[in-house]
């Protein structure tokens, strides 16, 4: 096996914590008709790994019809902040997640990168006590293949000894960017949304299986 570290993604990878965002949003927008919550849940659902920034502006311009302002968005951020934090921390391990980082950790180095912003991520890891895990723990506003690139740099690692996890298309294409190889983890019950070919895992349980291919 060439891989000498993982980068995964957070929301959907390691915790099963997408639907407990998706939730967040629908409430967030729970004024509005039932027509456009559903828009905006579907929207998350289909767009992980873009930030809660980018997602509140689609909301508030295309869904809404309201012109993006800037402190509104910023308001709706923290209030999204405040109702999924402790939800997140409290979110059930994506199956064979702990398992596996437990097991392996201490042989090979492990990474973060999320669309979530780090000073949150961060937090979020430390109180589900995950911290010890991962060599670096990394978030927005810094883009996922900025922060696989700096992975590379700051470690000496090529591209092909490096495997970026996510449940998203942005997971993939950020690995697209920057050369390295990817696993996609679909959302349960859900289609994936990655190319035909990609290789793809259930649950965490199968990801030392999935290693032994590259």
């Amino acid at each position: 096996m060439t891989i000498k570290a993982i980068i995964f993604d957070f929301d959907g990878v390691l915790a099963e914590s997408v639907n407990v965002k998706g939730d967040a949003f629908v409430a967030l927008y729970r004024d509005e008709p039932q027509s456009v919550q559903k828009q905006v849940l579907d929207y998350h659902q289909k767009h992980g790994g873009v930030t809660r920034y980018d997602k509140i502006r689609y909301y508030e311009k295309t869904l809404c019809n309201r012109a993006v302002n800037e402190q509104r968005v910023e308001e709706i951020a923290q209030k999204f902040s405040d109702i999924v934090e402790d939800g997140v921390i409290r979110s059930l391990w994506v199956d064979g997640a702990q398992e596996f980082l437990e097991k392996h950790y201490k042989v090979m180095p492990f990474y973060i990168a999320s669309a979530t912003p780090e000073e949150e991520l961060i937090r979020i890891v430390k109180a589900r006590n995950m911290a010890h895990y991962f060599k670096g723990v990394y978030g927005a506003p810094v883009k996922k293949h900025e922060h696989i690139s700096n992975v590379m740099e700051n470690n000496n690692l090529l591209p092909y000894e490096i495997v970026m996890i996510g449940d998203a298309m942005t997971d993939y294409d950020a690995a697209k960017v920057t050369g390295t190889h990817f696993i996609g983890r679909p959302l349960p019950n859900a289609f994936s949304p990655f190319p035909k070919g990609t290789k793809l895992i259930h649950d965490l349980k199968e990801l030392e299986q999935c290693l032994r291919l590259f």
